[in-house]
């Protein structure tokens, strides 16, 4: 019985996702997410209190998928970081509807203030504000890091030329120059 009501439970989550990434928050109501997951309405409730509940589960679940996305991209080499981890959130964005749709929510479930698209790109300045070379400030970079990142993840929405990592890479090359000027480039393995 645990392993279906667990499956009727991601049925659940995948369906608002589904509609979220496909659609806009506002399409994830309770009846088109019923209906989606081909649940009754008693069904969502034994597994969540309410609908914004749900969506705060969807975007919990997409959350830990880009952390993971983040950690991998700064366990290697600082310079490469940022690059990685814009490419491969890209990716993810391509191909995985619950982070397509996490990244539009706040944990409330909702689209207000505290959406996962905000804390990426906040992880991702503060990551390499933190990895800078002794002495260094990258602020200034870190600025235009997070610029480059929001505007491939915005973009990608209306056309996923964007997320293509061949388009990230080669923008992201334009930009490693700077980051060797600054001196980051020299940074430790």
């Amino acid at each position: 019985m645990e392993k279906q009501s667990e499956r009727t439970r991601q049925s659940l989550v995948h369906a608002a996702a589904s509609l979220i990434a496909n659609g806009r928050v506002a399409d994830a109501g309770l009846v088109n997410i019923c209906r989606a997951a081909a649940v009754s309405r008693g069904a969502l409730y034994h597994h969540f209190h309410s609908v914004a509940e749900l969506v705060g589960e969807v975007h919990a679940q997409a959350r830990v998928r880009v952390e993971a996305v983040a950690g991998e991209a700064f366990e290697g080499r600082a310079a490469e970081a940022p690059e990685k981890f814009s490419t491969d959130l890209g990716v993810l964005l391509r191909e995985d509807q619950l982070v397509r749709a996490g990244i539009q929510v706040g944990p409330d479930g909702t689209n207000g203030p505290g959406r996962l698209r905000e804390e990426a790109l906040t992880w991702l300045r503060e990551r390499i504000v933190a990895s800078a070379p002794e002495g260094g400030d990258m602020h200034c970079l870190a600025d235009l890091a997070v610029v480059v990142a929001a505007g491939l993840e915005s973009l990608g929405h209306t056309d996923d030329y964007w997320w293509d990592p061949k388009t990230a890479e080669q923008i992201w090359g334009l930009l490693k120059p700077l980051f060797a000027v600054a001196g980051w480039a020299r940074d430790q393995d």
